[in-house]
């Protein structure tokens, strides 16, 4: 898969230093990934869950959440938002997923 863009991982390690290994883990298993459907994302990712168009990622033992689109067809993760659980909660991020 094709992750767009890691520049949103590095800005939330910088604020969150201990989201670093986590991240980085999930992004080089994403990028060498060729998953079809949300089903083969649960093969790696059981907890992952879809909403609305967008993919949720638990990160960190469930102290993150990185939300994306995933286009199979294109074979490219587009990551939307990642946040903390707290700011996860507030559902902000849901707009984006719904159109």
């Amino acid at each position: 898969m094709n992750v767009i863009s890691y520049t949103t991982v590095k800005q939330f390690i910088r604020k969150h230093g201990d989201s670093k290994s986590p991240l980085n883990s999930w992004y080089r298993a994403a990028s060498k990934a060729k998953w079809h459907s949300l089903a083969e994302v649960k093969q790696s990712y059981p907890s992952a869950d879809l909403y609305g168009r967008c993919t949720i990622f638990n990160i960190g033992g469930n102290k993150y959440r990185l939300i994306a689109k995933v286009d199979y067809r294109a074979q490219v993760i587009r990551i939307r938002e990642i946040l903390t659980h707290a700011e996860y909660d507030k559902d902000k991020w849901k707009k984006d997923c719904e159109t």
